[in-house]
This record gives C-alpha cells, structure tokens and sequence, in this order.
C-alpha cells in the first residue's frame, strides 16, 4: 500500500507517520512537509513544500494512493483570521482536490475536530471553517472520513500553545473519568486514523467516541 500524509510533522501527524512506517502491509509513505525530518528511511519520501495550497508540481505522488490523511492544523490565535482560515480549509482542500485527481475514489482522512460546524454559522471560526472543510471536501469523488477529536492529550512533551492547554493536560486524568468523548492520546488518534484509512469507518464523520470504538472494532 502506498499513503500520503500531509502534516506528519505535528502533535498527531508525526505519530501517524510513526505507525505507518511500522505497519508492514504499507511499502511507501508520501510526506509533504515543510522540511525533512527522517531523510533516509527506506520507506519515506519526503516532499518539501513552501506553498500547501499548489500540488501542480507533484501529481505523480498522488497516483496509485491507498489512503491519504491531512493532520495539518493551527490553533486558534496563533495566527490572523484569513490565515487560520486559508491553512483550515484551502490547505485541506487542495490537498484533497490533488489526491481526486491522481487516485478518485480512494479514502481520505480529515483530522477535524470537535464542535465541526457543517452549517457554517458558527461564531466560533474554527467550527465554522472546520465545517467548511468537511464540507468542501465530502462533495469530491473520495471515500472521506473526519475525525473530530475532543481534547488530545500529547503523548510526547511539548511547549503547549496556550494556558488552556496547559491547564487540559493538567486536568487529562480528570478527564479521562468523564468519558470516552472527552479525551484522547495523540497516539491513540493517529492509530485510529491510519485504520480509517487503510479499512475505512461505519460512518463518515467520527467523534471522539466513534474515534476510540474504531479502535476497538
């Protein structure tokens, strides 16, 4: 099997992108990434971009693909609102508009998140531009599935981005007790994203619950 992964970077994707190269039954990972991180592995390819919105120059790679994923994502306030709004939804769309082109039909999978707003009228711009996304992309001649996760717990360390995410991973065991749609490890996640991927889902739009009952299935 072959996979495309954009955003094998961050907090989820580089889990992802772990597990892929790991599980035997894939020969070839595509990443594109702004820089290479794993140079040399024999089942990577890394591809450098600098624009995420033009895959003019690489169609070759989005031929033959058995699952593609877009974990590509910013947190709310880190960047302007037609940024967050372009990495949000064009990012993803044009990644996911390059896959239909060089393999129709093939599953995709969204790292969404939680609250997705398909109705677009939401005040919250990540709801509303998740939504968007869900959307835009659900209407291509792809087997598509978004997983919104609720909080994700890193299962590596890092500099959160902000206090309330500081104060989530402080509160993680709490939250674990409240139920299985509250929270989920960034391991956890990406696992279940690459089954979704490589078997597909029961349904197309999975909240956290959905998440972890797929990793049971």
């Amino acid at each position: 099997m072959k996979v495309v992964i954009a955003g094998a970077t961050g907090m989820v994707g580089s889990q992802l992108l772990k597990i892929a190269l790991a599980e035997r039954s894939i020969s070839e990972v595509i990443s594109f990434v702004r820089r290479a991180d794993h140079p040399g592995h024999p089942k990577l390819q890394e591809v450098v971009l600098d624009d995420f919105e033009n895959y003019s120059s690489y169609s070759s790679e989005f031929k033959g693909v058995s699952a593609a994923f877009f974990c590509i994502g910013v947190y709310t306030g880190q960047v302007k609102d037609e940024l967050f709004k372009r990495i949000t939804v064009d990012f993803a769309v044009q990644f996911a508009k390059a896959l239909e082109q060089g393999s129709p039909r093939t599953r995709m999978c969204l790292l969404s998140g939680a609250g997705a707003d398909q109705t677009e009228k939401s005040r919250t711009a990540f709801a509303r531009y998740k939504g968007m996304a869900e959307n835009q992309i659900a209407v291509l001649n792809l087997d598509f599935y978004s997983f919104r996760p609720a909080y994700i717990y890193p299962v590596e360390a890092r500099n959160e981005p902000n206090f309330l995410y500081q104060l989530s991973r402080t509160l993680y065991p709490l939250l674990k007790l409240l139920g299985p749609n509250m929270s989920i490890t960034s391991h956890q996640l990406a696992k279940a994203l690459l089954i979704g991927g490589l078997h597909g889902a029961p349904k197309s739009i999975l909240e956290n619950i959905d998440i972890k009952a797929l990793l049971e299935s």
